[in-house]
């Protein structure tokens, strides 16, 4: 009997354990579809990936201390992007809790070929009836060693 009662336990669990790594897969897959978007210079393939009310924060240092920037994805969606962008991200992390979730990327950036920076871009997602789409975003401007650039080095 216990053995039966495990078994039918393991199987309410085996589909579930299945999504998960599902949704972390689409989710790594649009944080990776939206750096490629940023890549094209496409900011409206890059903000559908948004809910409408989605705002962006990018972080920097600004004279020595902590600055910050909101945009909502009306204002991104409007703006184009400055010079040719090349942003790549690698070993990003993916978590789901029910019908939200996160992802941590690093990345690094170059403009018009030559470096700019590097940092870690956070994604927060919500699953909505269309799929999962960024809720918001916020990213760091750094220079090594804070952060570290790709491990494959430039952009060929």
């Amino acid at each position: 009997m216990r053995r039966f009662a495990f078994l039918a336990l393991a199987a309410c669990f085996a589909p579930r354990a299945a999504h998960g790594q599902d949704a972390r897969a689409q989710l790594l897959a649009i944080a990776d579809s939206a750096l490629a978007a940023i890549s094209r210079g496409d900011v409206v393939a890059f903000t559908d990936l948004m809910i409408p009310e989605a705002v962006l924060y990018p972080t920097r240092e600004v004279n020595g201390a902590p600055a910050y920037v909101v945009r909502t994805r009306e204002q991104q969606r409007t703006t184009p992007f400055r010079g040719t962008i090349t942003e790549r991200g690698w070993n990003g992390e993916a978590r789901v809790a029910g019908r939200t979730a996160t992802v941590w990327l690093p990345y690094d950036l170059y403009i018009d070929g030559t470096w700019s920076h590097c940092g870690v871009d956070t994604f927060l997602f919500v699953q909505t009836a269309s799929g999962w789409k960024i809720s918001a975003m916020t990213w760091s401007v750094e220079q090594p060693p804070v952060c570290p650039k790709h491990p494959q080095g430039p952009p060929k």
